[in-house]
């Protein structure tokens, strides 16, 4: 069984550090199991695949409905991450973590934590989700928002003209702030 360990930054936030087994013929490693969140009542009803170029920024997004769970298959991300949540006892809190070559990690994203990556090379993360994909369930904050200060290490990404609309968190009212589960 791989190590599960909880964010000691935000709460509910687990990282998985996978452990690959290789020889000369390549390697193996197991990237997800339902039992690993035990907390957690799984149905994978989704899984989608992301591709991007160096120096792209996806994000910051959170939903009220929705579960993720990344894993880079290919390249280095960093993660950002921001606890949206009111109630939270980390509410407000943020990291950042690098995924990917040198980091195999798993990364449990719960329901309320905004989040969003910085593609530090060409990069496929494959995301696990508990729900279907449904445009009123994907809310946003501005990723560069300096009430958050995220350490992206990179000051002028590519990013979708949806995300660079996002609003800063100040803007967000109350209602569209969600309270976790």
């Amino acid at each position: 069984m791989p190590q599960i360990e909880e964010s000691t930054l935000i709460k509910d936030v687990q990282m998985v550090t996978l452990k690959p087994a290789a020889d000369e013929r390549g390697q193996f490693m197991e990237t997800f199991r339902k039992e690993w969140f035990p907390q957690r009542s799984w149905e994978i009803i989704q899984t989608n695949c992301s591709d991007s170029k160096a120096g792209v920024l996806r994000g910051l997004h959170y939903h009220f409905h929705q579960v993720d769970y990344w894993y880079v298959v290919n390249g280095r991300i960093r993660a950002g991450l921001v606890d949206m949540r009111p109630a939270s006892p980390t509410y407000g809190a943020t990291q950042t973590l690098e995924m990917g070559e040198e980091h195999p990690l798993g990364l449990f994203i719960p329901v309320g934590v905004a989040h969003g990556f910085v593609a530090l090379s060409n990069v496929t993360l494959i995301y696990i989700v508990d729900n279907y994909y449904d445009s009123r369930d994907e809310f946003g904050v501005a990723w560069n928002d300096p009430d958050i200060a995220l350490a992206w290490g990179m000051a002028s990404p590519l990013i979708s003209g949806r995300d660079a609309a996002n609003p800063r968190w100040k803007e967000i009212p109350a209602e569209k702030l969600p309270q976790g589960e």
